[in-house]
């Protein structure tokens, strides 16, 4: 596997991490608080395929930059996410869009095997993997929990060491989040943009219906 002992258990700061990635680190964001839509949804954004769930006409178009690692991103997608999607997304009011942003290189691993799986499985999958965050990124063995994460959702050892010695799929991964870091000025977990307006944290169900409200007006 490409990704050793080691490396899973590596720790830094922010800055070196995203250095670890190729990406500056971003100290002052006060210049980038709200982004064109234009780039916020360009094609350059991620070189893989988009993962998103609601209406492409929806009135709303939310993009959340994440990192599998970071526990204020799994405090959201198991706490405010499903009552966010039942309210708004599969309503048709809002389009969600979901982003990698790794910091380091199990996040990266858990992203991947989320791509390895059927399209139809990403967000299962990835839900899955912010459930059990606690028994898989913070342990003595990362890989080991990992992989018994993918076997539950079909994956074989094979499967699994193959998926992460995909050194060009790693690579799109972070592509992914060196864009969101240079082009969208990101540099912490969880970042949404809601029609293009950067909003950070992990916001709350309260949080999101004061920023939709104005923005579904009449809609």
């Amino acid at each position: 596997m490409i990704l050793d002992r080691r490396r899973f258990l590596a720790t830094a700061g922010a800055a070196a991490l995203l250095a670890g990635l190729g990406l500056p680190f971003i100290a002052d964001m006060a210049q980038a608080q709200t982004v064109d839509q234009a780039k916020l949804l360009a094609p350059a954004a991620s070189p893989l395929p988009e993962k998103s769930i609601g209406s492409p006409t929806a009135p709303v178009t939310v993009v959340e930059y994440a990192s599998m690692t970071c526990s204020h991103c799994a405090t959201f997608h198991t706490k405010t996410f499903p009552e966010l999607k039942t309210k708004y997304i599969d309503t048709g009011k809002v389009r969600f869009i979901f982003r990698e942003f790794p910091f380091e290189p199990v996040a990266t691993a858990a992203f991947m095997l989320a791509r390895c799986l059927p399209a139809d499985k990403y967000f299962p999958m990835v839900s899955t993997l912010f459930e059990t965050q606690k028994t898989w990124a913070y342990g003595n063995d990362p890989a080991a929990g990992l992989l018994a994460v993918a076997r539950q959702a079909g994956m074989s050892q094979a499967d699994f060491e193959k998926c992460l010695n995909d050194k060009d799929l790693a690579a799109k991964v972070q592509e992914s989040a060196q864009y969101g870091n240079t082009e969208l000025g990101i540099n912490a977990t969880p970042t949404f943009f809601i029609n293009g307006k950067k909003v950070s944290g992990a916001l709350g169900i309260a949080e999101w219906d004061k920023e939709l409200a104005p923005l579904l007006a009449g809609k």
